[in-house]
Protein backbone atom coordinates (compact mmCIF):
# COMPACT_ATOMS: atom_id res chain seq x y z
CA UNK A 1 0.00 0.00 0.00
CA UNK A 2 0.92 3.73 -0.33
CA UNK A 3 2.32 5.42 2.78
CA UNK A 4 3.69 8.30 3.74
CA UNK A 5 6.57 8.16 6.15
CA UNK A 6 9.08 10.19 8.60
CA UNK A 7 12.25 8.47 8.26
CA UNK A 8 14.57 10.29 9.41
CA UNK A 9 14.22 13.63 12.22
CA UNK A 10 14.09 16.93 9.98
CA UNK A 11 13.56 15.15 6.63
CA UNK A 12 10.58 15.46 4.48
CA UNK A 13 7.86 12.58 4.76
CA UNK A 14 8.71 10.60 1.98
CA UNK A 15 6.11 8.28 0.00
CA UNK A 16 6.74 4.29 0.44
CA UNK A 17 5.52 1.16 -0.93
CA UNK A 18 4.40 -1.14 2.21
CA UNK A 19 2.68 -3.91 2.95
CA UNK A 20 -0.72 -3.36 4.07
CA UNK A 21 -1.44 -4.36 7.76
CA UNK A 22 -3.57 -7.38 8.72
CA UNK A 23 -5.62 -7.10 11.58
CA UNK A 24 -5.11 -9.66 14.97
CA UNK A 25 -7.05 -10.47 17.69
CA UNK A 26 -9.09 -7.66 18.69
CA UNK A 27 -8.18 -5.22 15.75
CA UNK A 28 -9.59 -4.03 12.85
CA UNK A 29 -8.13 -2.98 9.64
CA UNK A 30 -9.86 1.02 8.56
CA UNK A 31 -9.56 2.30 4.79
CA UNK A 32 -8.29 5.55 5.57
CA UNK A 33 -10.79 8.13 3.64
CA UNK A 34 -9.24 11.08 5.59
CA UNK A 35 -6.61 12.10 7.92
CA UNK A 36 -5.83 15.42 9.45
CA UNK A 37 -2.67 17.03 9.45
CA UNK A 38 -1.63 18.31 12.83
CA UNK A 39 0.87 20.90 14.39
CA UNK A 40 2.25 17.76 16.07
CA UNK A 41 3.35 16.48 13.29
CA UNK A 42 5.34 19.11 11.85
CA UNK A 43 6.93 18.93 15.45
CA UNK A 44 6.93 15.26 14.68
CA UNK A 45 9.09 15.92 11.71
CA UNK A 46 11.78 18.77 13.46
CA UNK A 47 12.37 16.96 16.48
CA UNK A 48 10.64 19.24 18.85
CA UNK A 49 8.41 15.94 19.67
CA UNK A 50 10.34 12.33 19.07
CA UNK A 51 8.17 9.71 17.08
CA UNK A 52 9.75 6.05 16.46
CA UNK A 53 11.12 5.96 12.85
CA UNK A 54 10.36 5.42 10.46
CA UNK A 55 6.85 6.01 11.11
CA UNK A 56 3.69 6.75 8.94
CA UNK A 57 2.47 10.00 10.30
CA UNK A 58 -1.34 10.98 11.13
CA UNK A 59 -2.96 10.64 13.86
CA UNK A 60 -6.19 12.14 13.14
CA UNK A 61 -7.94 9.30 11.03
CA UNK A 62 -11.55 8.39 9.87
CA UNK A 63 -12.21 6.13 7.41
CA UNK A 64 -14.79 2.43 6.18
CA UNK A 65 -14.01 -0.71 8.02
CA UNK A 66 -12.31 -3.03 5.64
CA UNK A 67 -11.27 -6.05 7.56
CA UNK A 68 -12.40 -7.25 11.21
CA UNK A 69 -9.59 -9.35 13.41
CA UNK A 70 -10.84 -12.44 15.30
CA UNK A 71 -13.11 -11.44 18.08
CA UNK A 72 -14.27 -8.54 16.53
CA UNK A 73 -18.02 -8.29 16.93
CA UNK A 74 -19.01 -4.20 17.09
CA UNK A 75 -18.32 -3.58 13.87
CA UNK A 76 -18.25 -4.80 10.57
CA UNK A 77 -16.64 -4.51 6.99
CA UNK A 78 -18.49 -0.94 5.48
CA UNK A 79 -18.93 0.44 8.77
CA UNK A 80 -18.01 4.83 8.79
CA UNK A 81 -15.46 5.12 11.68
CA UNK A 82 -13.35 7.17 13.20
CA UNK A 83 -10.27 6.59 15.61
CA UNK A 84 -8.87 7.33 18.87
CA UNK A 85 -5.30 8.16 18.55
CA UNK A 86 -4.26 6.52 21.79
CA UNK A 87 -4.09 2.62 21.69
CA UNK A 88 -4.15 1.69 25.38
CA UNK A 89 -4.03 -1.30 27.45
CA UNK A 90 -7.95 -0.76 29.36
CA UNK A 91 -6.57 -2.38 32.41
CA UNK A 92 -3.50 -0.42 33.79
CA UNK A 93 -4.27 2.04 37.09
CA UNK A 94 -4.43 5.09 35.01
CA UNK A 95 -7.23 3.35 32.53
CA UNK A 96 -8.91 1.83 35.22
CA UNK A 97 -8.70 5.83 36.74
CA UNK A 98 -9.83 7.88 33.80
CA UNK A 99 -6.53 8.68 32.95
CA UNK A 100 -5.64 6.97 29.94
CA UNK A 101 -3.53 9.03 28.07
CA UNK A 102 -1.27 7.94 30.48
CA UNK A 103 -1.48 4.25 30.19
CA UNK A 104 1.47 2.77 31.16
CA UNK A 105 1.75 0.59 27.85
CA UNK A 106 0.00 2.98 25.51
CA UNK A 107 1.03 4.26 22.67
CA UNK A 108 -0.21 6.96 19.73
CA UNK A 109 -0.98 6.06 16.16
CA UNK A 110 1.22 8.30 13.74
CA UNK A 111 3.49 8.88 16.45
CA UNK A 112 4.59 5.37 18.07
CA UNK A 113 2.78 3.33 15.53
CA UNK A 114 1.89 3.73 11.84
CA UNK A 115 -0.80 6.05 11.74
CA UNK A 116 -3.33 7.86 8.85
CA UNK A 117 -0.98 8.96 5.91
CA UNK A 118 -1.89 5.84 4.00
CA UNK A 119 -3.98 3.80 2.10
CA UNK A 120 -4.98 1.48 5.49
CA UNK A 121 -4.70 1.21 9.35
CA UNK A 122 -5.48 -1.46 12.09
CA UNK A 123 -6.08 -0.59 15.81
CA UNK A 124 -7.84 -1.97 18.20
CA UNK A 125 -11.08 -2.18 17.88
CA UNK A 126 -11.90 -0.56 21.52
CA UNK A 127 -10.41 2.63 20.30
CA UNK A 128 -13.22 2.57 17.01
CA UNK A 129 -15.79 5.13 17.57
CA UNK A 130 -18.93 4.66 14.89
CA UNK A 131 -19.04 8.22 12.65
CA UNK A 132 -22.49 9.55 12.27
CA UNK A 133 -23.99 9.46 8.73
CA UNK A 134 -24.13 12.94 9.05
CA UNK A 135 -20.61 14.11 10.07
CA UNK A 136 -18.25 13.79 6.84
CA UNK A 137 -15.12 11.67 7.03
CA UNK A 138 -13.03 15.09 6.96
CA UNK A 139 -14.86 16.62 9.89
CA UNK A 140 -14.68 13.30 12.05
CA UNK A 141 -11.14 13.03 11.17
CA UNK A 142 -10.82 16.24 13.12
CA UNK A 143 -12.51 15.66 15.64
CA UNK A 144 -10.21 13.09 16.86
CA UNK A 145 -7.42 15.68 17.94
CA UNK A 146 -7.86 19.31 17.44
CA UNK A 147 -11.75 19.51 18.71
CA UNK A 148 -10.50 16.78 21.33
CA UNK A 149 -7.67 18.26 22.50
CA UNK A 150 -9.55 21.94 22.77
CA UNK A 151 -12.55 19.99 25.26
CA UNK A 152 -9.72 18.60 27.35
CA UNK A 153 -8.44 21.85 27.60
CA UNK A 154 -11.69 23.43 28.34
CA UNK A 155 -12.40 20.58 30.89
CA UNK A 156 -8.85 21.00 32.55
CA UNK A 157 -9.28 24.52 32.63
CA UNK A 158 -13.13 24.05 34.21
CA UNK A 159 -14.82 26.07 32.38
CA UNK A 160 -18.40 26.82 33.55
CA UNK A 161 -21.33 28.92 32.29
CA UNK A 162 -20.61 32.28 33.12
CA UNK A 163 -16.68 32.11 32.73
CA UNK A 164 -14.96 34.40 30.26
CA UNK A 165 -12.46 32.57 28.45
CA UNK A 166 -9.00 33.86 26.43
CA UNK A 167 -8.45 31.50 23.58
CA UNK A 168 -4.75 31.42 22.10
CA UNK A 169 -4.30 30.41 18.59
CA UNK A 170 -7.41 30.32 16.25
CA UNK A 171 -6.12 26.99 14.29
CA UNK A 172 -7.85 23.67 14.51
CA UNK A 173 -8.16 23.68 18.02
CA UNK A 174 -8.87 27.17 18.51
CA UNK A 175 -11.96 27.02 16.21
CA UNK A 176 -13.46 24.12 17.89
CA UNK A 177 -12.42 25.80 21.66
CA UNK A 178 -14.28 29.03 20.76
CA UNK A 179 -17.63 26.95 19.86
CA UNK A 180 -17.42 24.44 22.53
CA UNK A 181 -16.47 27.25 25.41
CA UNK A 182 -20.04 29.13 24.24
CA UNK A 183 -21.77 25.53 24.22
CA UNK A 184 -21.04 25.66 27.60
CA UNK A 185 -22.12 29.22 28.22
CA UNK A 186 -19.38 31.31 28.85
CA UNK A 187 -20.59 34.66 28.92
CA UNK A 188 -17.28 36.02 26.51
CA UNK A 189 -14.39 34.26 24.47
CA UNK A 190 -11.50 36.41 23.76
CA UNK A 191 -9.59 35.24 20.58
CA UNK A 192 -5.54 36.50 20.26
CA UNK A 193 -4.52 35.54 16.91
CA UNK A 194 -1.90 37.75 14.85
CA UNK A 195 -3.48 36.45 11.18
CA UNK A 196 -6.52 38.53 10.17
CA UNK A 197 -8.22 35.96 8.58
CA UNK A 198 -8.58 33.60 12.04
CA UNK A 199 -9.60 36.89 13.79
CA UNK A 200 -12.14 37.06 11.09
CA UNK A 201 -13.16 33.64 11.78
CA UNK A 202 -13.11 33.89 15.30
CA UNK A 203 -15.33 36.70 15.25
CA UNK A 204 -17.75 34.83 12.79
CA UNK A 205 -18.16 32.22 16.04
CA UNK A 206 -18.77 34.40 18.05
CA UNK A 207 -15.69 35.17 20.25
CA UNK A 208 -14.07 38.86 20.78
CA UNK A 209 -10.71 38.85 18.25
CA UNK A 210 -7.91 40.41 19.88
CA UNK A 211 -5.37 41.65 17.39
CA UNK A 212 -1.50 40.48 18.99
CA UNK A 213 0.04 41.89 15.23
CA UNK A 214 -0.74 45.19 16.42
CA UNK A 215 -1.03 45.28 20.33
CA UNK A 216 -0.45 43.52 23.53
CA UNK A 217 -3.09 41.23 24.05
CA UNK A 218 -2.65 40.94 27.76
CA UNK A 219 -3.56 44.69 27.70
CA UNK A 220 -6.16 44.20 25.19
CA UNK A 221 -7.76 41.64 27.55
CA UNK A 222 -7.48 43.54 30.22
CA UNK A 223 -9.19 46.44 29.10
CA UNK A 224 -11.74 44.47 27.53
CA UNK A 225 -12.75 42.65 31.11
CA UNK A 226 -12.15 46.36 32.87
CA UNK A 227 -9.05 45.70 34.37
CA UNK A 228 -10.00 42.21 35.66
CA UNK A 229 -8.48 38.97 33.00
CA UNK A 230 -10.55 36.51 32.52
CA UNK A 231 -11.85 32.97 34.36
CA UNK A 232 -9.90 30.98 32.28
CA UNK A 233 -7.69 30.81 29.65
CA UNK A 234 -6.14 28.44 26.87
CA UNK A 235 -3.20 28.25 25.24
CA UNK A 236 -3.37 26.46 21.99
CA UNK A 237 -0.39 27.31 19.80
CA UNK A 238 3.03 26.08 21.57
CA UNK A 239 5.22 29.34 22.07
CA UNK A 240 6.70 30.54 25.66
CA UNK A 241 5.22 34.31 24.36
CA UNK A 242 2.05 33.16 23.85
CA UNK A 243 2.04 31.12 27.42
CA UNK A 244 3.18 33.80 29.42
CA UNK A 245 0.77 36.05 28.24
CA UNK A 246 -2.12 33.06 28.32
CA UNK A 247 -1.07 32.95 32.42
CA UNK A 248 -0.68 37.14 32.63
CA UNK A 249 -4.70 37.68 31.20
CA UNK A 250 -6.14 35.62 34.49
CA UNK A 251 -8.02 37.44 36.60
CA UNK A 252 -8.04 36.27 40.57
CA UNK A 253 -8.04 32.48 40.32
CA UNK A 254 -7.93 32.14 36.96
CA UNK A 255 -6.91 28.99 35.54
CA UNK A 256 -4.38 28.95 32.44
CA UNK A 257 -4.64 25.65 30.65
CA UNK A 258 -1.67 25.11 28.38
CA UNK A 259 -2.18 22.68 25.05
CA UNK A 260 0.68 24.04 22.75
CA UNK A 261 3.62 21.40 22.14
CA UNK A 262 7.36 23.44 22.53
CA UNK A 263 10.54 22.89 23.58
CA UNK A 264 10.88 26.46 24.88
CA UNK A 265 11.29 27.52 28.80
CA UNK A 266 8.19 29.31 30.38
CA UNK A 267 9.22 32.21 32.37
CA UNK A 268 6.72 34.19 34.87
CA UNK A 269 6.64 35.89 37.51
CA UNK A 270 5.73 34.04 40.57
CA UNK A 271 4.29 36.63 42.73
CA UNK A 272 2.87 38.92 40.15
CA UNK A 273 1.85 36.42 37.71
CA UNK A 274 0.79 33.47 39.82
CA UNK A 275 0.84 34.02 43.85
CA UNK A 276 -0.76 37.50 44.11
CA UNK A 277 -3.70 36.18 42.03
CA UNK A 278 -4.14 32.26 43.47
CA UNK A 279 -3.89 32.19 39.84
CA UNK A 280 -2.80 27.95 38.33
CA UNK A 281 -1.08 26.49 35.41
CA UNK A 282 -2.70 23.33 34.31
CA UNK A 283 -0.46 21.33 31.54
CA UNK A 284 -2.72 19.61 29.15
CA UNK A 285 -2.37 15.92 27.48
CA UNK A 286 -4.51 14.63 25.06
CA UNK A 287 -7.99 13.64 25.44
CA UNK A 288 -9.79 10.92 27.18
CA UNK A 289 -12.12 8.31 24.73
CA UNK A 290 -15.25 10.01 26.64
CA UNK A 291 -14.92 13.11 25.50
CA UNK A 292 -14.36 11.87 21.92
CA UNK A 293 -18.02 10.45 22.34
CA UNK A 294 -19.10 13.63 23.40
CA UNK A 295 -17.68 15.68 20.59
CA UNK A 296 -19.15 13.08 18.42
CA UNK A 297 -22.73 13.98 19.52
CA UNK A 298 -22.34 17.49 19.63
CA UNK A 299 -21.14 17.29 15.67
CA UNK A 300 -24.23 15.15 14.73
CA UNK A 301 -26.38 17.79 16.70
CA UNK A 302 -24.74 20.41 14.44
CA UNK A 303 -23.55 22.18 17.62
CA UNK A 304 -19.73 21.88 16.79
CA UNK A 305 -19.72 23.12 13.05
CA UNK A 306 -16.08 22.30 11.70
CA UNK A 307 -16.87 23.80 8.18
CA UNK A 308 -14.74 26.85 9.21
CA UNK A 309 -11.82 24.23 10.71
CA UNK A 310 -10.94 21.98 7.72
CA UNK A 311 -10.30 24.53 5.72
CA UNK A 312 -8.04 22.82 2.79
CA UNK A 313 -7.60 19.34 1.45
CA UNK A 314 -4.92 17.89 -0.48
CA UNK A 315 -4.20 14.27 -1.76
CA UNK A 316 -1.77 11.28 0.08
CA UNK A 317 1.36 12.83 -1.72
CA UNK A 318 4.51 13.43 -0.21
CA UNK A 319 5.03 16.97 -1.21
CA UNK A 320 1.39 18.22 -0.58
CA UNK A 321 1.45 17.47 2.77
CA UNK A 322 5.30 18.74 3.20
CA UNK A 323 3.85 22.01 2.50
CA UNK A 324 1.23 22.14 4.81
CA UNK A 325 3.92 20.92 7.51
CA UNK A 326 5.96 23.84 6.05
CA UNK A 327 3.44 26.13 6.39
CA UNK A 328 2.06 24.74 10.03
CA UNK A 329 6.25 24.63 11.23
CA UNK A 330 5.53 28.62 10.01
CA UNK A 331 2.66 29.33 11.95
CA UNK A 332 0.72 30.19 9.00
CA UNK A 333 -2.96 31.59 8.61
CA UNK A 334 -4.21 28.09 7.59
CA UNK A 335 -6.81 26.77 9.95
CA UNK A 336 -6.84 23.06 9.15
CA UNK A 337 -5.49 20.81 6.06
CA UNK A 338 -6.90 17.08 5.80
CA UNK A 339 -5.01 14.56 3.48
CA UNK A 340 -8.72 12.51 1.54
CA UNK A 341 -7.51 9.21 0.42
Amino acid sequence: MKAIRLQRTGAPLAEESIAAPEPGPGEVRVRVRAAGICHSDAHYRAGVAPARLPCTLGHEVAGIVERCGPGVTAFRPGDRVCLDYLVTCGECGHCRGGREQFCATGEMIGKHRDGGFAEFICVPARGVLPLPATVSFEHGAVLMCSSATALHALNKARVAAGDTVAVFGVGGLGASAIQLARLRGAREVFAVDIHPGKLALAKRLGATPVDAATSDPVAGIRRLTGGRGVDAALELIGLPLTMRQCVQSLAVQGRAALAGLTDGQLSVSPYQDLLSREAEVIGVSDHLLPELRQLLEHASRGELDLAPVVTNTVPLEADAINRVLDGLAAFGGEVRAVVVV
